[in-house]
C-alpha cells in the first residue's frame, strides 16, 4: 500500500483471489448440498433444513469471539494471517466429509461435519474480510478491494456452475454409451460410483470439493506470502462487550444490518428452492447447470456497471436499483411453464447480472462504517465489525435455508418424487417467487436513506487523519 492510501493492483488481485475457492464452495452448500441429502441420501427434508439451521448457531459463538481475538491478538505474522493459515485444513477436511460422505451416513454425520466446516470457514473467511477492510483508508480505495475480492467470487461461481454443466454433459455422454476417452475414463474413476457415472447431484458435489481442494491452498499461499497487512491503528485493546455496544449506538451499522438480515434471507430462501423450480416445475433438470453458468457469467460481466453507478448515485442507491430489478426479474418466472427455457435463461441472467451488485457493496458499506466506529470511540474494531455482520449473515441464510425447505416439507412436497401435484407444483413456485421478493422490498426500503453517503464518509475520514496527526499516529 501507498503512503497516500492508493493500492497496487497486484495487491489487489492476489488478496481478491482467496475470494474465488471461497466462492466455488459455498455456492453448492445452500444450491446443491440440501436436494443431494434429502432427494439421493434419503434424509428427511424437514430433519436436513433443521439440521443446516442448528449448525448455522454454532457460529453465534465462533464469530464474534474469532473477530475480537484477531482485532487484539498481534503476532509476528499479523493479526489476520495466523487466523486463514490455521482455518485453511478445517475447512478442506469438512468440506470433503460433506461432499463425498461414505455410504449410510446420518443425521448425526451431516451435523457434525457440517459445524466442523463452518468453524474452519469462519477461521480464514472473517479475518479475511477485516483484513481488506484495513488495506486502505478511502472510500473508492474500500470499493476496488471489495469489488476485486467479489470478482473473484463471481469467478469462482461461474467455475462452481461451469463444474456441474461438465459433469451433466459427461453424464448424459455416459448414459448414451459414449464410455471412452481419456477424459471421460477420468471424470469417472475421479466422480463416478462402481464405474458409473450417474445424473445425481453426488459427482456434482464432488466435483466442485475437488475444484475447492486444488484452489483454497494456492490462493491462500500466495495472499499470506504477497500482502502485507496493515499495521494496528490503535494500541488500545477492544473489550468484547464493549465492542457489542456499536449496534445499539452505530445508526448506519444497525441499518446495515437490518438490510443485510432481510436481504440475505430473501437470496437464501430462493438458492434453497431454485433446484427444486427448475427440476420440477419448469422440468429442465438437463439445463441446470448451464443456467448457472449463464447466471454467475453474467454477473462477472455486471462488476463494472454496478462499481461506477455506485460512485455516481451512490452505494446504497445502487443496491436499491439492484434490489428492484432482479425482484422484477424473479416476479417474471411466476408465469413460465414447464419446458421454457429460453424465457427462463433470460430472467435468470438478468437476475445475474444484479448479483453482483449484491455481493460487493453491501461489505464495501461496512467498510465505511467502522470508520465512524474509529471516529467516536478512537479504537478499531474492524475484526468485530465483521464478525457481526457476518453472524448476521450466516444466521440470515440459515434462516432462509430452514423457513424455505421447512415449508416445502410442510405442504407435502417429497424430494425423492418424480412427480408432484398441481397444489405442491403451485406452493413450490409461490415460494420460490414470492417469498424473496417480499423480503427484497422491505430490504429496498431500509437501505433506500442510508445515511452514510461518500460526502459524509470523506469529513469522517479527514477528521480520523487529523485527530491521528494530534496523537502521532501513523494513519
Amino acid at each position: 500500500m501507498s503512503q497516500d492510501g492508493i493500492l497496487k493492483r497486484s495487491t489487489l488481485m492476489i488478496h481478491g483471489s482467496i475470494g474465488m475457492p471461497l466462492a466455488i464452495i459455498g455456492y453448492p452448500l445452500v444450491v446443491y448440498l440440501p436436494p443431494f441429502y434429502a432427494g439421493e441420501i434419503g434424509m428427511n427434508m424437514g430433519l436436513v433444513a433443521l439440521v443446516l439451521v442448528l449448525a448455522r448457531f454454532s457460529d453465534v459463538l465462533t464469530d464474534p469471539l474469532i473477530g475480537t481475538i484477531s482485532d487484539r491478538w498481534n503476532t509476528r505474522f499479523g493479526r489476520r494471517k495466523p487466523w486463514i493459515f490455521a482455518g485453511t485444513p478445517l475447512v478442506l477436511i469438512g468440506t470433503v466429509m460433506l461432499f463425498m460422505p461414505p455410504e449410510g451416513v446420518g443425521v448425526g454425520h451431516l451435523l457434525f461435519w457440517t459445524v466442523f466446516m463452518y468453524l474452519g470457514w469462519t477461521m480464514v473467511t472473517l479475518p479475511y474480510g477485516a483484513w481488506g477492510a484495513e488495506l486502505s483508508p478511502l472510500y473508492h480505495q474500500r470499493s476496488r478491494v471489495t469489488a476485486s475480492r467479489e470478482g473473484y467470487v463471481l469467478i469462482g461461481l461461474f467455475l462452481a456452475a461451469l463444474a456441474p454443466a461438465i459433469i451433466q454433459a459427461m453424464a448424459g455422454r455416459f448414459a448414451e454409451g459414449h464410455t471412452d476417452g481419456f477424459f471421460m475414463r477420468f471424470i469417472i474413476w475421479l466422480l463416478g460410483t462402481d464405474g458409473e457415472l450417474t445424473r445425481g447431484y453426488g459427482p456434482i458435489l464432488g466435483g466442485m470439493a475437488w475444484l475447492f481442494i486444488l484452489t483454497l491452498p494456492i490462493t491462500v499461499f500466495l495472499a499470506l506470502a504477497f500482502v502485507r497487512e496493515a499495521p494496528p491503528k490503535t494500541v488500545q485493546k477492544t473489550e468484547w462487550k464493549k465492542g457489542l455496544k456499536v449496534l445499539k449506538y452505530n445508526g448506519p451499522f444497525k441499518r446495515m444490518m437490518l438490510m443485510l438480515l432481510i436481504v440475505v434471507t430473501g437470496e437464501s430462501f430462493r438458492n434453497a428452492l431454485s433446484v427444486f423450480f427448475m427440476q420440477h416445475v419448469l422440468q429442465i433438470q438437463s439445463y441446470i447447470g448451464l443456467m448457472y453458468l449463464i447466471y454467475f457469467g453474467i454477473g462477472i460481466l455486471g462488476i463494472p456497471f454496478w462499481l461506477i453507478l455506485g460512485k455516481k448515485i451512490g452505494k446504497h442507491k445502487a443496491f436499491c436499483v439492484a434490489v428492484a430489478v432482479s425482484s422484477a426479474s424473479i416476479l417474471g418466472m411466476f408465469f413460465l411453464q414447464a419446458g421454457q427455457v429460453v424465457p427462463f435463461a433470460i430472467m435468470f441472467a438478468l437476475k445475474g447480472f444484479c448479483f453482483a451488485a449484491f455481493q460487493f457493496l453491501p461489505l464495501a458499506m461496512l467498510a465505511d462504517i467502522v470508520d465512524l466506529d474509529t471516529a467516536r470511540s478512537k479504537e478499531h474494531r474492524t475484526g468485530l465489525f465483521f464478525a457481526m455482520s457476518g453472524m448476521a449473515q450466516k444466521l440470515a441464510m440459515a434462516l432462509g435455508l430452514g423457513l424455505s425447505l421447512g415449508l416445502l416439507w410442510l405442504v407435502g412436497f417429497n424430494a425423492q418424487a418424480s412427480v408432484h401435484d398441481d397444489t405442491q407444483l403451485m406452493a413450490l413456485r409461490v415460494l420460490y417467487i414470492l417469498g424473496p421478493v417480499s423480503l427484497y422490498m422491505i430490504a429496498f426500503a431500509i437501505a433506500w436513506n442510508y445515511p452514510l453517503t461518500s460526502a459524509r464518509h470523506e469529513r469522517i475520514h479527514q477528521w480520523i487523519q487529523r485527530r491521528n496527526v494530534r496523537l502521532e499516529v501513523q494513519p
